[in-house]
Formats: C-alpha cells, structure tokens, sequence
C-alpha cells in the first residue's frame, strides 16, 4: 500500500503534555519513563518551529489534576503514581514550548486531549483534517488521542522520534497499533519538518478536505 500524504486538508498540531515533570526524576514525577526525554524535547521545539514558519495552527495540551484528586478518576489504579497536581512545578509547560501569540493551550484531565474538553469544538473552527501529534505518553495519552481522533475521522500523524513512552515495550507496541488503524500515520521528525517547510514555500493554502479520498 503507498503511503498516504502527510497533509490532507488542514493540518493540526498537537502538543501532547510536554511538561517540566520531563525533567524530574520518575519518583519526583510520579511516572516512569522508557527515557529519551531531551531528544524528544529537542525535537519537538524543532517541530513547533517549522509548525509555525508553515501557520499550522498549534494546540498545547497540559495534564493537571485539583490537589484534594478529586478528578484522578481510575488513573492511579495502575502504574501510575500521583502526578501533574496544580502548583506543582512539573505540573508547568515545558518553558520552551508553550502557547504563543494565536496558539492554544488546553488543560485537559483524563488521558485523551478528546475527552472533557473543548478540543474537537476548537478543531471544527480550524476546518482541522490531518492531527500531529507529539509528546507523551505514547501509550497513554497519545495513543488514546490517536484512536479518539481517528474516530472522529481525522487523518492522524505522530511523529515517531518525538514521543516516548512509560517503556520501550510499551511504545513500540502502541506505534503499531496506531499503524495499524491509519497506514503512514507515523512520520519521523525529518519528515514531518520537511513537509512544513514545502507547505510554508507553497503559494497555495491548504484547504479543509483538500484531496480527500
């Protein structure tokens, strides 16, 4: 099967939960991680970046639960120790990548940048078709915001080298499941950036459902 192109319609960009608790200890943050948190930071600044040299809309998401955990849900019933309380440090966006002048930022409480928030009424005023996602966790709240918006019907892309997960096992497992619900849809950093440089070049805008199949 050919590889679908990395935009059709409207792209999206979405910033999945890079937050300062990257830059802590798992005990700190409450969260183990596969590692390779500096090279995915490293490469999401460069994604943002080219995002913005294109004008493709981008959306900051942030994990942030109320200090008495009210809304925790069923989230600590796993591996998961308490994490991203309001007023914690590691609770802050990453200071690098943060929401710019036209950008959103969304707090959201549940894995899933779909569930309980204003994502999907903010994508339909951006005539939104093809989601990137980055961030973290691949298993977690990528994945589950990958199969949300591929139920809402959206393209989804998720740049491979700019997520990590809670393990290496993990990660690579729900990658190929996110394959396996889109073809194409992971893209490396290079990639991704490439193809925001030919849209920033192009004279052309890119229209919602442009090339739709």
């Amino acid at each position: 099967m050919a590889t679908p192109p990395m935009f059709i319609g409207q792209p999206v960009l979405i910033v999945v939960d890079i937050q300062r608790g990257y830059g802590m200890s798992a005990e700190e943050m409450g969260i183990e991680l596969m590692g390779g948190q500096t090279e995915m930071i490293a490469n999401a600044e460069r994604i943002v970046a080219a995002a913005r040299g294109a004008r493709v809309p981008v959306i900051f998401f942030q994990e942030t639960h109320r200090r008495d955990g009210v809304d925790f849900g069923r989230e600590l019933d796993g591996n998961e120790g308490v994490h991203c309380l309001e007023g914690d440090l590691g609770t802050e966006f990453w200071p690098t990548l943060t929401a710019g002048v036209g950008e959103y930022a969304i707090a959201k409480r549940r894995y899933s940048c779909f569930f309980g928030t204003d994502l999907e009424i903010l994508l339909k005023g951006l005539r939104a078709s093809t989601l990137i996602l980055i961030g973290g966790l691949t298993d977690v709240c990528i994945h589950y915001t990958f199969a949300d918006g591929h139920q809402h019907d959206y393209r989804m892309r998720v740049a491979t080298d700019c997520v990590i997960g809670s393990s290496q096992a993990r990660h690579a497992a729900s990658l190929s499941a996110m394959e396996y619900l889109q073809h194409g849809a992971g893209r490396t950093t290079s990639e991704l950036i490439e193809a925001l440089a030919a849209l920033a070049a192009s004279s052309e805008p890119i229209l919602a459902g442009k090339g739709a199949a």
